[in-house]
């Protein structure tokens, strides 16, 4: 049986900080990622994709609001908008993959599954909003906006007198459908899934699916969705080519080889930026500890390249 991985795109995968983020921009980037993962089809690896929505989310809730003001188009809840860009950035990574897989002579089925995510409707995250999505409003909008839709604002660090929507961050407990999910990829199909950490649901009391107005973290929930089909590796790609300790001191260090117990002392030292690269480490944590072999951190346009990557595994040599 063929080694199953699960690989998470990052926002940088996607887009670059410095872009405006137009289709031909995100589908170059998206083929430059791509391409890096040619070498784990040709190693033998079955492959599950993961991805990020944090830009493109916020684009899709920018549009809503522009046409309720201009237009009185009704807003869609947050579930949806990430449902949409499930749907979206899928089926550019489906045909940006297709057309690498074409070039390089592979045929490969590559499936999108639109993956709905549960979380517990009790996590303290739903006391405690802290996700920033959206566009930023004066006061005077946010507090109107807080009055009629019950949203939550908090002044936003990078205007000031800004202000920019806060939603819940719950932990992800299950992925729905994770079983036909590993079913495809053991047959060989490269399946994109749990994108943007997957739309946040939740069992009522009836058993029924019920929305959430939520996003989860991406790495969580494809860590989590990683231990759930019985992935080996799981594999982070994002802006920076390792993991650091120190970062941008004058005593930085690389770290290219880490086990469990000095990935969490330096976690909880604070090494790791909180919603930065602090959420990537637990992820990366959460697997191996799960029973993953191997979790890798690594820029996304130099997985190819094993020269880059910090490996994280339970013990040193594993």
């Amino acid at each position: 049986m063929n080694k199953l991985a699960v690989v998470a795109l990052g926002g940088n995968a996607l887009l670059r900080g410095d872009q405006m983020g137009t289709i031909e921009e995100q589908e170059q980037n998206t083929t430059d990622t791509l391409e890096n993962l040619v070498h784990l089809i040709r190693e033998g690896y079955d492959l599950v994709i993961t991805h990020g929505n944090g830009p493109q989310v916020g684009n899709v809730l920018m549009r809503n609001d522009a046409g309720e003001q201009l237009y009185n188009i009704a807003q869609m809840p947050l579930d949806i908008c990430v449902a949409d860009t499930q749907g979206g950035i899928g089926y550019m990574i489906e045909r940006m993959f297709r057309n690498v897989l074409k070039k390089h002579g592979i045929e490969k089925n590559v499936v999108c599954i639109v993956t709905s995510v549960v979380v517990d409707k009790n996590d303290p995250a739903f006391t405690d909003p802290q996700k920033r999505v959206g566009k930023i409003y004066n006061y005077e909008q946010a507090m109107e906006l807080q009055k009629t839709k019950n949203w939550v604002f908090k002044e936003e660090v990078k205007q000031e007198g800004g202000y920019r929507r806060v939603v819940p961050s719950p932990k992800p407990v299950y992925i729905m459908n994770q079983e036909i999910i590993e079913d495809l990829a053991r047959k060989g199909n490269i399946v994109i899934a749990a994108g943007g950490g997957g739309v946040p649901v939740y069992i009522d009391e009836e058993s029924r699916v019920r929305p959430s107005e939520a996003v989860i973290d991406k790495d969580m929930a494809s860590s989590l969705l990683g231990f759930g089909i019985g992935a080996d590796e799981f594999y982070i790609l994002t802006d920076v080519p390792y993991v650091y300790i120190n970062f941008r001191k004058p005593d930085q260090q690389i770290k290219e080889f880490l086990d469990y117990r000095d990935t969490k002392k330096y976690l909880e030292e604070g090494q790791f930026t909180k919603g930065s690269m602090a959420p990537k480490i637990e992820a990366a944590l959460n697997f191996i500890e799960k029973g993953g072999k191997k979790s890798v951190i690594t820029e996304a346009f130099k997985l190819e390249d094993k020269k880059y990557g910090t490996r994280i595994t339970m013990e040193y040599g594993d």
